[in-house]
């Protein structure tokens, strides 16, 4: 005890403790620091260590006084004094080592001292405290149990309805079966055909960019045309300033202005054709685009439906993920709930024995309990003969002292009577020795006046 483990604490707040959390009704109002300084009262204290039993063990306080009697014990009243403080004091070394207090005496209990009482209090205060917070623990513990137990079976509700939807969606019923037949027959035609579709429109867009190339160089050359001409009339309009009178020069340079001339509207020919050509092709190839854009709408078309497909086929693919974790989260929870109702099936394994042995304990303690209280109906008729004996022995010894006080009385009377003959016969003896002196000394004195004579 010299060095604690736990805190020493007042006595107020020991009182104030084992009046709030220990004791109740009458004891806890007369229950006071008086009783513990300066000189612990022995009654308080063995009513506090009864009342501690009694919240831990529910050990009640009227059972400390039962006697579990034998029958071969002599005079089993005389054990019921101090049965109550034995039994509180092999409970309370029971019960103390747990509190960290392995010197427990008997004089704690019957003369008890004021640090002793003190530190056992505070260590049973806390020991009290440490079981409080521990039985917080355990019933958070249950409650989260109890949550967790209530959120998987909510789980396994949503897994059960989750899976019934994913089959309601996964199987197609059999009034659908030609349906859905004829709809993947047509989707696998459209593919196709859009295939096709996308081959060919990639074919009339190579063609496409090679006539746009070709009327690209056409019309180049038509502005080097258009340029040559001009160059052309500049060239006529310098000439014309520069035209000679004579006339070989004129004949010479207007047969080359109509030679030039000839090759120009030939080329103009040439070029108004190549026009018309470009132009047809230009209307063509407007046609196409035409048709393009109508095939390019019938794609887009196609094109959402296509997305609308891969949607749909995405949902799948995530209804099917997420039914594969479902899956998985359901194993887990299965295996979850497996641990938990094995967990469970042992709790209540260890429960029904514990149940078991706790009737077998019942009833031994009732078989016990009868024992003891047909012991103590034997004891009480014995008590009662005892009492009746006693009684009869009282008036008998009453009976006695009333005679003997009599005799006394008697006695002494008559000794008083005694000693006064015996002081009478003691003057008489004494007359009587002085007499016989006397008659002694007379006799000497005749003997010596008998002898004188003779």
């Amino acid at each position: 005890m010299a060095e604690n483990t736990f805190p020493v604490y007042s006595a107020d707040a020991i009182v104030n403790f084992y009046r709030t959390e220990v004791l109740t009704g009458q004891e806890a109002k007369h229950f006071t620091k008086s009783d513990l300084t300066p000189h612990p009262k022995p009654e308080a204290v063995q009513t506090l260590y009864m009342r501690v039993l009694h919240l831990l063990y529910r050990f009640r306080p009227e059972c400390h006084s039962m006697v579990p009697l034998l029958e071969n014990i002599q005079y089993p009243a005389y054990h019921e004094g101090a049965t109550a403080i034995m039994s509180v004091y092999t409970r309370m070394r029971q019960f103390l080592p747990m509190c960290l207090v392995y010197d427990f005496s008997l004089n704690d209990l019957l003369a008890p001292k004021k640090q002793r009482t003190l530190t056992i209090l505070s260590a049973i205060m806390n020991f009290l405290h440490f079981r409080k917070q521990r039985m917080e623990v355990v019933l958070e513990k249950q409650t989260k149990f109890r949550a967790d137990m209530d959120r998987l079976q909510a789980y396994t509700k949503g897994i059960r309805e989750a899976e019934k939807k994913i089959e309601m969606l996964t199987t197609i019923p059999p009034e659908q079966q030609a349906e859905a037949d004829e709809l993947a027959a047509a989707l696998s035609e459209l593919q196709a055909t859009t295939m096709h579709e996308y081959q060919e429109v990639n074919a009339k867009n190579d063609s496409i960019t090679e006539w746009k190339a070709t009327i690209a160089e056409k019309t180049q050359k038509l502005a080097q045309v258009k340029l040559d001409v001009s160059n052309l009339k500049e060239d006529i309009s310098k000439l014309k300033s520069q035209i000679v009178e004579s006339p070989e020069e004129l004949k010479s340079q207007m047969e080359k202005m109509r030679e030039n001339v000839k090759n120009m509207k030939n080329s103009i020919e040439e070029t108004d054709e190549r026009v018309v050509e470009l132009q047809n092709m230009v209307q063509g190839v407007t046609h196409t685009e035409a048709e393009i854009q109508q095939m390019c709408s019938l794609l887009q078309d196609l094109e959402s439906s296509m997305s609308n497909t891969k949607q749909r086929l995405e949902e799948h693919q995530e209804l099917m993920a997420q039914y594969e974790k479902k899956q998985k989260e359901l194993k887990n929870l299965c295996m979850e709930e497996g641990q938990l109702k094995r967990a469970l099936g042992m709790k209540q394994d260890k429960e029904c024995k514990q149940n078991i042995r706790r009737q077998k304990k019942r009833e031994m303690k009732e078989q016990h309990v009868q024992e003891v209280l047909g012991q103590c109906d034997q004891i009480h008729q014995k008590r009662e003969d005892m009492a009746d004996k006693i009684q009869e022995i009282s008036a008998e010894t009453q009976k006695l002292k009333t005679s003997i006080k009599s005799l006394r009385d008697v006695c002494s009377k008559e000794t008083e009577k005694a000693q006064a003959l015996y002081d009478t016969l003691s003057t008489s003896m004494d007359e009587l020795h002085k007499r016989i002196e006397m008659h002694t000394m007379d006799l000497k004195l005749s003997l010596t006046k008998m002898s004188a004579n003779f």
